[in-house]
């Protein structure tokens, strides 16, 4: 490699900025733990970068790529998200930007199985009576009750790659399953998770047998005991099928008043008054959400009220977050070996420089031929 490339990473993403550098890559990391302002990412865009590490958390549109048009030749998100990018400016300056699908799968998938188990068996709040001293005695039923998750319905609300991967979680556990997804139904993986089902049930290993099938949305949402969001955000200009506020307050009562709802996906898939109204009035019985219409939480949002607290759970988009899964360097283990193998596939031109075929690149059509 001749040339000596220049990075600016809008965060650290641990070891995986040494393996740039020891490529001979010339890279700056923001060096706070917050967000840098945009003004600054515009300045390292116009002093003559070549590469831009990036997060959810940096707005990346227009304005960066016109500051960055004499050298910007790559933007590598660090996450599976890409809201934050302006698709359509990106392709407008001929800048590819690449993302970390896959690699968080099993992680996400996994969260959102024990976020469904913490708020059904209220371990949230039977921490806090033990540890405010509060727990005095054994009751049958006081001071409360949670719900068993094993042998329930769950609804999966879009089954691409961490919708099946929470799909299997939750078959280990004899939940029936209702599947809705807006754009494609693998038929495949429906079949085979039914064989598996009949094979354990005839082999004697649960007295009930399970099933699995997709369904409409709204039969999803009145059939489940809980609901785990897995979709894209979509808006209306963007797609047939679009997901923002795909949960509101008339979705939102077609749910069980028993049932929990929980999102890993994308925060403004849900409506986050409706659901602290739907909590307030218990047109639901609880919800866990790990991602917000607008990250971090604000002081003021309706989910931070007293009165549904036992019943809200917030985590702070905390889904991925386990040691191989966001650091390590190992493209096919950790987000950040995927989002600097990304970055280098475009800056070396890897894949005989043909940008279509970079595995990690998710405005391709810019490049078509």
């Amino acid at each position: 490699m001749n040339k000596k490339f220049r990075v600016f990473a809008t965060c650290d993403i641990g070891e995986a900025i040494d393996l740039l550098r020891r490529r001979g890559y010339e890279v700056e990391v923001y060096p706070h733990p917050e967000a840098p302002p945009k003004s600054l990412i515009i300045e390292k865009a116009k002093s003559g970068i070549d590469g831009l590490i990036t997060t959810l958390r940096d707005q990346i549109d227009s304005e960066v790529f016109e500051a960055g048009k004499e050298s910007l030749k790559v933007v590598a998100q660090i996450a599976v998200g890409f809201d934050n990018i302006n698709r359509a400016d990106a392709n407008r300056f001929k800048v590819p930007f690449t993302h970390t699908a896959d690699v968080l799968t099993e992680a996400t998938a996994e969260f959102a199985f024990f976020m469904m188990g913490t708020l059904a068996r209220r371990m949230w709040a039977a921490e806090h009576l033990t540890r405010q001293n509060q727990w005095g005695f054994w009751h049958p039923y006081l001071p409360f009750l949670g719900d068993e998750v094993t042998g329930k319905t769950v609804a999966v609300i879009g089954t691409g790659r961490i919708g099946l991967a929470f799909i299997k979680k939750c078959i280990g556990f004899d939940m029936n399953v209702l599947c809705y997804d807006p754009a494609y139904q693998n038929d495949a993986f429906v079949n085979a998770v039914q064989e598996i089902q009949e094979l354990r049930h005839r082999r004697g290993l649960v007295k009930e047998k399970a099933w699995i099938k997709y369904v409409p949305f709204e039969e999803a949402l009145r059939g489940a005991d809980f609901v785990s969001v897995h979709v894209p955000l979509l808006r209306k200009e963007e797609s047939a099928t679009p997901t923002y506020h795909l949960f509101n307050e008339r979705t939102l009562s077609l749910m069980k008043r028993t049932a929990y709802l929980v999102n890993t996906s994308r925060g403004p898939v849900v409506d986050e008054v409706a659901v602290a109204r739907a909590l307030r009035e218990s047109w639901i019985a609880g919800a866990a959400l790990d991602v917000y219409e607008k990250e971090p939480l604000p002081p003021d949002s309706p989910l931070r009220d007293p009165a549904i607290a036992d019943r809200c759970r917030l985590m702070p988009h905390f889904a991925s977050a386990a040691r191989i899964t966001r650091l390590s360097t190992d493209p096919d283990k950790g987000m950040a070996g995927r989002c600097v193998q990304g970055l280098i596939d475009v800056l070396e031109g890897n894949y005989g420089g043909d940008v279509t075929k970079i595995p990690y690149v998710v405005n391709k059509e810019a490049f078509a031929s």
